[in-house]
């Protein structure tokens, strides 16, 4: 089966979780990257602006094309109780290209679930799986066990 791990990282938080399922399922990684500059405390707060929107923006150019994956693995984080707006900007430029999908989501605190619907609509099917992680539960190392289910 090929996979394809996509995910969007401002804080390399959600990148290490990507990463880590890519490495375990030998996957392509596809990181998606911004043009609009999300760093710092200007680009957070801007980051939260655009995801409350659900603004879609500009990528770099992709190298990977999910319609030629049996599984992607969809990776983000939670802003302002949305997925950030990246990650929307990429399911929408590749609109009616994914088979099957997983979501995995990375937060402070909380808007998982609101996170995982906004993509399921964008995506427009739903996920085989998800997993909701908290920032710490990642820092720490503390999540490696939660991808076991989630992986199968």
């Amino acid at each position: 089966m090929s996979v394809l791990v996509a995910y969007y990282s401002r804080t390399n938080v959600t990148k290490k979780v990507g990463d880590e399922i890519a490495g375990l399922l030998d996957a392509d990684v596809e990181e998606i990257t911004s043009k609009v500059n999300y760093n710092g405390k200007i680009g957070y707060m801007r980051g939260g602006k655009d995801s409350i929107s659900e603004k879609i923006i500009d990528l770099e150019p992709l190298k990977f094309n999910p319609q030629d994956y049996d599984l992607v693995y969809l990776g983000v984080p939670v802003w302002a109780g949305k997925a950030a707006n990246p990650m929307i900007s990429y399911i929408k430029q590749n609109e009616g290209k994914f088979s099957n999908v997983k979501f995995f989501v990375t937060a402070g605190g909380s808007g998982f679930e609101g996170t995982f619907k906004q993509m399921e609509d964008y995506v427009g099917k739903a996920p085989l799986k998800t997993l909701a992680l908290k920032t710490k539960e990642v820092k720490n190392g503390e999540f490696k066990a939660k991808l076991d289910s989630f992986l199968e």
